[in-house]
C-alpha cells in the first residue's frame, strides 16, 4: 500500500485532533448541561407532537413483552370492568397483524361512517370497539410493512367517531416495536399495565416493556399476572404451571403493584373464544374479579 505523502498525513492528523478534541469538550465538565439532559433535550426534537382524540378524557394502554400472555382477554375485562361503573369506555384494538377484539366483542362487520367520513365504533356490552379486524376477513392475512401499518394505527386512531368517552382502552400488539413507540409518542397516555404470566421468559419480556414505557414517559401502573395458578376442577389441586409469585417479584424490581392475579381458568377461555368475557357471561363466579372489594371507581381526570 502506497504511504501517505507528508501533506496528507498533516490533513488526516488535524482531523483526528479535532474529534479529540470536540470528545474532550462533549465529555468535560465545560457544558452546563448534563450529557442525559443534552441527550433527551436532542432526541426530542425529532418527536412528533402529542396531540389528544377528540372527545377523549383518559386513554390506557395494556401491554405485554410477548404473545400468549393474555393481554387482549385482559383488556377486554378492563373495559367492561370500567363501563360498569358506568363510565364510557372504548376499546381499540392495535393488534393489526393479530386482531383479537373482534371475536372476543362478538363484533363483526365493517363499521359505517359519519358525514364527515369517520369511522363509527361498533358497540357491544355498552363498549365502542374499534379494530382492523372490522375491515378485513376474519382469516385473512394482514401483509404488510411498517409504513402501512403506521398508516393503519393512525387512521384506526384518529379517523373514528369515539363520540365522548371517559376511557379508552387500547390493546397493543406484544413487543417494543414502532406500533408501540408510535403510539405513546403520538398520543397523551394516562398510564399502561403490563401483562404477564409468571414464567421467567414472559417476565423478561414484560421487563422491557415496562422499561420501554418509562423510557417514553408514559407511567406503568402496574403488573397483571396472568395464568397464575390452575386448579382441578376434580380434586381441587392447585399447580402453578407457569411458576409461582414470579409478578410479585418483577414489580418489586420496578417498584409497582400487582393489580390482579388471574388463575388459569376453563371458563375464562371459552367464554373469551365465545365472545362473551368472563367479567359479563360470568360476573359471580370465583374467576371473576370482585368488585366490591375494590375501594373505589377509578378516577377520571
Amino acid at each position: 500500500m502506497a504511504q501517505l505523502c507528508g501533506a496528507g498525513r498533516r490533513h488526516v492528523g488535524a482531523r483526528v485532533a479535532a474529534l479529540a478534541s470536540a470528545a474532550r469538550f462533549w465529555s468535560s465538565g465545560s457544558s452546563t448541561e448534563s450529557l442525559q439532559e443534552r441527550q433527551k433535550r436532542m432526541m426530542a426534537r425529532g418527536l412528533p407532537k402529542q396531540k389528544v382524540i377528540s372527545g377523549v378524557k383518559q386513554i390506557i394502554v395494556v401491554a405485554s413483552g410477548k404473545g400468549g400472555v393474555g393481554k387482549s382477554t385482559t383488556a377486554v375485562n378492563l373495559a367492561l370492568g370500567l363501563a360498569a361503573y358506568e363510565l364510557r369506555v372504548g376499546l381499540l384494538d392495535a393488534d393489526v397483524y393479530g386482531p383479537s377484539i373482534p371475536r372476543m366483542m362478538n363484533l363483526k362487520g365493517a363499521p359505517a361512517l359519519t358525514d364527515r367520513n369517520l369511522m363509527i365504533p361498533l358497540v357491544n356490552y355498552g363498549i365502542n370497539c374499534m379494530s382492523m379486524g372490522f375491515l378485513v376477513e376474519e382469516a385473512a392475512p394482514i401483509v404488510w410493512r411498517g409504513l402501512m401499518v403506521m398508516s393503519a394505527i393512525e387512521k384506526l386512531l384518529r379517523q373514528v367517531d369515539w363520540g365522548k368517552l371517559d376511557y379508552l382502552v387500547i390493546d397493543m400488539p406484544p413487543g417494543t416495536g414502532d406500533v408501540q413507540l408510535s403510539i405513546s409518542q403520538n398520543i397523551p397516555i394516562s398510564g399502561a399495565i403490563i401483562v404477564s404470566t409468571p414464567q421467567d421468559i414472559a417476565l423478561l419480556d414484560a421487563l422491557r416493556a415496562a422499561k420501554m414505557f418509562r423510557k417514553v414517559s408514559v407511567p406503568v401502573l402496574g403488573i397483571v399476572q396472568n395464568m397464575s395458578v390452575f386448579q382441578c376442577p376434580k380434586c381441587k389441586h392447585e399447580t402453578h404451571i407457569f411458576g409461582a409469585e414470579g409478578a410479585k417479584g418483577l414489580a418489586a424490581e420496578l417498584e409497582l403493584d400487582v393489580l390482579g392475579d388471574i388463575p388459569l381458568h376453563v371458563n375464562i377461555r371459552e367464554m373469551s373464544d365465545k365472545g362473551q368475557p368472563i367479567i359479563v357471561s360470568h360476573p359471580d363466579s370465583p374467576e371473576t374479579p370482585d368488585r366490591s372489594q375494590q375501594l373505589s371507581p377509578p378516577p377520571v381526570m
